[in-house]
């Protein structure tokens, strides 16, 4: 399970037991969107190669307000 914890700056990502961190540069570099509008699907596309996406994706802006 990879577990995602967003905030203004960029995601600190818990993937297989490795925690690091994505930049917003990077995210929005890798995405070509500007990060308030990436949405935590495109996120988890960049981490893992065929993630299960359950739900509605959700832009970056709605979950750090």
């Amino acid at each position: 399970m990879t577990v995602l914890s967003f905030d203004e700056h960029g995601v600190d990502v818990v993937y297989q037991g490795t925690e690091f961190r994505l930049e917003r540069q990077l995210i929005e570099d890798a995405i070509e969107k500007s990060y308030p509008n990436v949405t935590d699907h495109e996120v988890l596309k960049i981490i893992e190669e065929n993630p299960a996406l359950d739900g509605e994706p959700r832009r970056i802006q709605d979950i750090i307000r």
